[in-house]
């Protein structure tokens, strides 16, 4: 006979609403526990580190001025950059053959001097006659990039066509935004704040948010290089956004002058003045254009170097990762140097800059290796950060405050195309042997420096604090 059901321990069932799980319901529950608890811990830390970095960035005024507004629309910028830089360095140097690689970024680059040469010159002048459009201006770089990422995202993953003038065109925003936003800095300082104080803060954001997005990308690049453009393309949207929200002083342009780069007999329409770019300030930014050519070299013919050229058993990958994050930590170091030296000799730190450059690509080309090469890329970032301050310091002391905007956007202009040129001769120098192109690189840069220091004028010698 089939025995009765157990009654008793259905009823314990039934009066029972939680009986003891099994061990395997046991262990998921203690999983989904402990990932609650890790969300909620994560989701805590997260918003103290916003709190933090806020009342950082409002510090000192510049909450009530609004130069905390584009502290945090910058960190969006550079986090973007950031995402974008990861998923291209794997789709166009290590998932391309060797040779096509090469060609498509020469090419490339090439695209790159047209436009930039043209369009670069302008953006200047265009801010200053149509001043209440900055604003704009700077979301317009941002929502640009935005939609070439969603467009990039798509490209990589079937090899369409529009793989390299979108990549292009994420590149001349980016040249552009750096404009725009030179231009707006001196329209949000807060009292007693220098310029130098100023874009120091707004670079070291920058450097917040590479640190904070880059292993959020990398994570992203390891699904497939698409979600990492699709990361970067809403961090373009919200950085948009922040420029739009940005204070309506930026559109100001009351009192201005126009800045041009010899004196003129042009009579000056609507009552705005000229005012003669100063022999100190055009000193510094012809040195700036060194290290900023040494940068952009660097970047282009280390990628397809040390591809075709390894070091000993050196993966390529990790090869470029050491120079590029040395350039990284130089740039870094720079930053935080700049911001706690008290005064500054402009004339003397963009010198030592130029000298220091020529001697490290010098000894790199002769002593070709691991360490020298980290020491190279160390150096190219931080003489680049440290001569962009000393051009800070020199444009803060001798161009009225009418005019540093239109002078912050020509400088930046100029440094941009330093960069572009110095990508492209990159490229199109020869891998083999490695040492050519280091010893033409120190080249350039010593004939550049001789030119330079020749033309110093006695005026850049004067201190600036």
């Amino acid at each position: 006979m089939t025995p009765p059901p157990d009654s008793s321990t259905d009823e314990q069932r039934w009066r029972d609403p939680h009986p003891e799980p099994t061990p395997a319901a046991g262990k998921g529950a203690k999983m989904a526990r402990g990932l609650g608890a890790t969300a909620r811990a994560t989701g805590r830390a997260g918003r103290a580190t916003v709190r933090t970095a806020r009342r950082a960035a409002e510090a000192q005024g510049a909450g009530k001025s609004g130069l905390s507004r584009l502290i945090q629309m910058h960190a969006f910028n550079t986090a973007g950059d950031a995402a974008v830089a990861i998923s291209l360095a794997g789709t166009l140097f290590f998932q391309v053959p060797s040779g096509e690689a090469r060609g498509q970024v020469a090419l490339f680059l090439g695209l790159t001097m047209l436009p930039f040469a043209i369009v670069a010159p302008l953006i200047g002048p265009f801010l200053d006659r149509f001043a209440h459009g900055r604003r704009w201006a700077i979301g317009g770089t941002m929502a640009i990039r935005a939609f070439l990422c969603w467009v990039l995202a798509g490209a990589v993953v079937t090899e369409s066509v529009w793989l390299f003038p979108a990549a292009l065109g994420v590149l001349v925003s980016s040249k552009a935004y750096g404009v725009t936003r030179a231009a707006a800095v001196p329209r949000l300082l807060p009292e007693d704040f220098t310029l130098v104080r100023a874009n120091g803060r707004v670079s070291m954001s920058g450097i917040v948010g590479v640190c904070i997005s880059s292993p959020i990308a990398a994570g992203a690049a390891l699904i497939g290089p698409e979600w990492c453009l699709r990361y970067a393309f809403l961090l373009f949207v919200v950085a948009t956004v922040a420029a739009i929200r940005l204070p309506a002083r930026v559109d100001s342009s009351q009192g201005e002058e126009e800045l041009v780069l010899r004196g003129s007999t042009e009579p000056v329409a609507r009552g705005r003045r000229r005012t003669r770019i100063p022999p100190a300030v055009a000193f510094a930014l012809r040195a700036n254009c060194g290290p900023r050519w040494l940068y952009g070299f660097l970047l282009m013919f280390m990628a397809f170097l040390l591809r075709e050229n390894p070091i000993g058993d050196w993966k390529p990958e990790v090869l470029l990762a050491i120079v590029v994050g040395a350039a990284g930590a130089g740039n870094v170091l720079g930053v935080v140097t700049a911001s706690m030296v008290k005064r500054i000799n402009p004339s003397v730190t963009v010198a030592a800059v130029l000298i220091a450059d020529v001697v490290v690509a010098l000894l790199a080309a002769i002593f070709y290796g691991v360490l020298v090469l980290a020491l190279l890329g160390l150096m190219a970032g931080l003489g680049q950060a440290l001569a962009k301050f000393s051009l800070d310091a020199t444009i803060q002391r001798d161009i009225p405050h009418r005019v540093q905007a239109s002078a912050f956007a020509r400088s930046d202009t100029t440094l941009q195309l330093a960069w572009v040129i110095g990508g492209f001769v990159g490229i199109a120098m020869p891998l083999d042997p490695p040492r050519l192109g280091l010893g033409v690189a120190a080249a350039v840069l010593a004939a550049w420096s001789v030119f330079v220091l020749l033309n110093n004028p006695k005026r850049a010698r004067t201190p600036a604090s």
